[in-house]
């Protein structure tokens, strides 16, 4: 087994292919393929799983990948102490879904980064995705919520694919509208006052799923409604068109300006917001530093921390 050896696995979990890894690897497929079938018959357990649609981590994979991940770091560290070499390039990939807060922790990872060389990839995504990237490493952290609607199916999912959740902090429901709607004076809004707007949500794609739906209260009919699929159309069109969506009610302004404005939402619900992982892996040290930066921004919003 060679340091190599463990950079190349590295590397075709962070791209999803070995064709893409091998391209970034500056070497041929054939080659990074048998580097690869090397090493699984060396430690005798098969990394990967290798199907018509691509290649995916094997469970046994995914806990090489944790120690893969520390051995190569610390051999970072020693080169860097010992050899006078730079240090490596900087990686880190985060899913989320569409919270402004975990893009402005994202923003301050970087800055305080103080790499020379980094690789980092923030994907604002479906549930369904964010729940196969982290499943396959793809992505270290995933940031989403459950509710008592979506708890126990949400739960069985993570449960299945070896992921655990992490609980941040409980929000009370808030609609999102324009400064400008008739409702951004309210001190709270129900969903009576909400009938005759159009109701905004991201749209999950062909996992449809009212559990996968990132807007709380998913199964009640509105007689308006507006699928999309980024943040700043969702935005665009609440402004535009008086729409309305329903979150957390942390706005950002640095990101979304000042013409988006929070009203309690009065319904017996909560919304849980945490991070998911991998059980078997150990986070890798931008990872962590990733969520320290979160709990930083969500405690300048004010909010009580779960640990």
């Amino acid at each position: 087994m060679t340091l190599q050896q463990l950079k190349y696995m590295i590397e075709v979990v962070n791209c999803g292919s070995i064709n893409e890894a091998a391209k970034r690897l500056y070497i041929t497929q054939p080659s990074l393929s048998s580097a690869v079938k090397e090493l699984e018959a060396e430690i005798g357990v098969e990394l990967f799983i290798r199907t018509s649609k691509g290649i995916t981590l094997s469970v046994d994979g995914a806990e090489f990948l944790g120690y893969a991940r520390q051995v190569v770091e610390q051999a970072g560290l020693l080169e860097q102490r010992y050899l006078n070499k730079k240090p490596s390039r900087q990686l880190c990939s985060i899913s989320t879904q569409h919270y402004a807060f975990a893009v402005n922790a994202f923003v301050n990872l970087i800055k305080n980064s103080g790499a020379d060389e980094y690789e980092f990839t923030l994907r604002e995504t479906r549930t369904h995705e964010i729940i196969e990237d982290v499943k396959n490493l793809r992505s270290e952290i995933g940031i989403l919520y459950r509710n008592s609607f979506n708890r126990k199916v949400l739960d069985k999912l993570l449960r299945e694919n070896r992921l655990d959740f992490h609980p941040l902090f409980t929000a009370q429901p808030h609609i999102f509208i324009s400064t400008q709607n008739p409702l951004a004076g309210r001190k709270a809004v129900t969903l009576a006052d909400l009938e005759d707007y159009p109701c905004l949500s991201f749209e999950q794609g062909e996992f449809n799923s009212f559990y996968y739906s990132e807007e709380i209260l998913s199964t009640v009919f509105h007689k308006k409604s507006i699928h999309v699929s980024d943040r700043a159309t969702l935005f665009n069109l609440l402004i535009g068109l008086n729409g309305y969506t329903i979150s957390t009610g942390i706005v950002s302004a640095d990101l979304n300006g000042d013409n988006i404005t929070a009203v309690p939402l009065q319904v017996d619900e909560s919304i849980q917001v945490g991070w998911i992982a991998n059980h078997q892996i150990r986070l890798s040290n931008q990872a962590s530093a990733y969520l320290q930066e979160l709990r930083s921004v969500l405690e300048e919003y004010g909010l009580q921390l779960q640990e």
